[in-house]
């Protein structure tokens, strides 16, 4: 959930100063972009993957503190709960072999984190949300000891006056019953992992770019989801979503966890001044930085998470660049299946985005919405609306349509052609089998009814490295 801040107690001067800082970083991101100093270096990707630390009993471990300091690794690092963490791959150009190399660099770091076993902890497994999860684990003392964690606990409680946050989840998967509780922080969050993928392009690319990632997200979580229980109970094929959201749920309608308020108009610029304008800050930690390094409207960003994100940073050819982190997928199921879904989205929003104001003006923002909500309840079950001749489709058949897309899209990249076909075959074929993460644990705890033999044989799925669709159940 982002940096280490120096501080967890903060004074009104601090949100002040903040706040003139903030809008004059705003200030210069927009003079940048409007008149030509953003990078135009691209495309260049990269990936971050949240995990689960288990015990032998397949239980959380909340010990990260320990795993990673024997672990000594720069590309892990902590996460909001005990018993999560976030694996890092380098930087890569997508054209040629980038991806097969950051497929390499994950699997050797799971490898390395599975081998960092101990008496406290077991091992690591990617999944959206751990089906062994207790509720008694969503707690105060379950908290990765920081002081961005503890202060965004206590900022996001006050902003909700210290009313508790609500959970309300209907039941999607005609399996189970709807789910209420209520806690008094939002530790409920440490439930969810992800798989997030980073886009950067040349600065005029990135508005088709991110309206292209918006329109797409329905698809996206339909193919790749894999959180489809919660305390192992069934709910929505990629529960997650609402577990976001509702865990960091605010009074305002200005919502921290959302799916946004529109396509860009312009440039991605304006999501920032939205920021600005509509959002409180919750961290006024000012860092001793000249505005040109953004380091308050980074802080900030940092604290709303968008399914769709814009993040800034500095490429290459040192100047300030604006990427799209896409964070709609969930973690899981095997390394070959995340690399997949990566593939599929970096072909397609290349493609997309080709044509993308033709096809919002079919798909409205609202409309995308819906459809992103759709298929996180229903999976490849989902109906959504799209653009062409047949507006309301299943979304398997809109799956089947946007394939040869990404594959037009990745061979415009350049991407070595032996990579195009071992993973847009991956997606084909769990396309094919509809087996996706979410189905097959669904399956699973149908046929055995036990978390914990899901969780065992998930496990041992995920060592195999065969892809999910052809998991036995």
């Amino acid at each position: 959930m982002g940096e280490e801040i120096g501080s967890d107690h903060f004074t009104q001067d601090d949100f002040r100063e903040f706040g003139e800082r903030l809008a004059r970083e705003t200030t210069l991101i927009r003079k940048l972009q409007d008149e030509g100093g953003l990078s135009d270096v691209g495309p260049v990707i990269g990936l971050e993957l949240e995990a689960w630390l288990i015990d032998h009993n397949f239980f959380p471990a909340p010990h990260n503190q320990s795993f990673l300091a024997r672990l000594g690794s720069e590309m892990v690092v902590a996460e909001l709960s005990r018993f999560n963490i976030e694996i890092n791959t380098p930087v890569e150009e997508i054209a040629g072999e980038g991806l097969a190399r950051m497929h390499a660099s994950i699997s050797e770091t799971m490898r390395q984190c599975a081998s960092n076993a101990h008496d406290d902890v077991d091992t690591v497994i990617a999944i959206g949300t751990l089906p062994t999860l207790r509720e008694t684990d969503m707690s105060l003392e379950m908290m990765t000891p920081s002081n961005r964690y503890a202060a965004l606990n206590r900022e996001a409680m006050r902003s909700r006056g210290g009313a508790p946050i609500v959970f309300d989840i209907d039941c999607c998967t005609g399996a189970g019953e709807d789910f209420t509780t209520s806690y008094q922080d939002v530790m409920a969050e440490a439930a969810t992992t992800s798989l997030q993928l980073h886009l950067q392009l040349a600065a005029d690319r990135m508005r088709a770019a991110y309206n292209a990632s918006l329109l797409l997200s329905a698809p996206l979580v339909a193919i790749s989801a894999n959180s489809p229980l919660l305390f192992g109970k069934p709910l929505w094929h990629e529960t997650r979503i609402p577990v976001f959201e509702q865990a960091l749920a605010q009074p305002s309608p200005h919502q921290r966890v959302t799916f946004g308020s529109g396509y860009a108009s312009l440039d991605l610029v304006e999501i920032f001044e939205e920021n600005l304008e509509l959002y409180p800050v919750m961290l006024p930690v000012c860092a001793d930085a000249p505005d040109s390094d953004f380091k308050c409207l980074k802080l900030h960003n940092g604290t709303l998470w968008r399914w769709v994100r814009p993040l800034v940073g500095k490429s290459s050819d040192g100047k300030p660049h604006i990427r799209i982190e896409q964070r709609v997928m969930p973690a899981g199921p095997s390394v070959l299946d995340m690399m997949a879904n990566a593939a599929f989205y970096f072909g397609v929003v290349e493609e997309l985005a080709e044509y993308i104001d033709a096809a919002t003006a079919e798909v409205p923002f609202e409309a995308a919405r819906a459809n992103f909500y759709a298929a996180a309840r229903h999976g490849l079950g989902a109906e959504i609306e799209w653009f062409g001749k047949n507006r309301r489709r299943s979304v398997v058949s809109v799956l089947d349509d946007l394939l040869p897309m990404a594959e037009r899209g990745l061979r415009r990249q350049g991407m070595a052609e032996h990579l195009i076909d071992k993973y847009l075959s991956t997606i084909a074929m769990r396309l094919a089998s509809k087996q996706n993460g979410a189905a097959w644990q669904l399956a699973h705890l149908e046929r055995h009814g036990d978390v914990h033999r899901l969780t065992a044989d998930y496990l041992a799925h995920q060592k195999s490295g065969l892809p999910v669709h052809e998991w036995a159940i």
